[in-house]
């Protein structure tokens, strides 16, 4: 009996403390998005997020918004690299969103968005015109 004490304690001593952070996934998203705006500005899109721990999800991507802003553009096979998830789950919800745009024709678009720790940076070229600054939320949901 006595040989077990010490392998109980060291078990104890290496078992995951309560509330203790979950390391964090590496995740990317894959997408194409469509987006308008006349004065107010709106945008949709699929995409499909993958992780290095084997999850995959396919979402639904809508941003809306407002400012001066006058444009029209299509992003197809675009990448957004996120930071500070714990699950893939963690890549569902609004963030918040701001955006600079000028452009004629073949059109790139870059932007870091975040919501609490979690933060996701979107990088894509495509086609379109724009001109203005817009302000407001890009959220993504699982895709039914």
């Amino acid at each position: 009996m006595r040989p077990l004490v010490p392998v109980a304690l060291l078990a104890l001593l290496c078992a995951p403390l309560p509330g203790h952070a979950a390391p964090y996934v590496e995740c990317v998203m894959r997408f194409n998005l469509s987006s308008w705006a006349v004065l107010y500005k709106h945008a949709s899109g699929h995409g499909t997020i993958t992780c290095k721990d084997g999850s995959s999800m396919k979402v639904k991507i809508t941003a809306n918004g407002g400012g001066l802003a006058l444009s029209k553009s299509e992003i197809k096979d675009g990448k957004a690299n996120f930071t500070g998830l714990r699950t893939i789950n963690d890549a569902l919800g609004s963030y918040a969103a701001a955006e600079a745009d000028s452009g004629i024709v073949k059109h790139g678009a870059g932007q870091v968005m975040t919501k609490g720790e979690v933060s996701v940076s979107l990088a894509g070229a495509g086609e379109g015109i724009g001109l203005g600054v817009a302000i407001g939320a890009f959220t993504l949901s699982r895709e039914r």
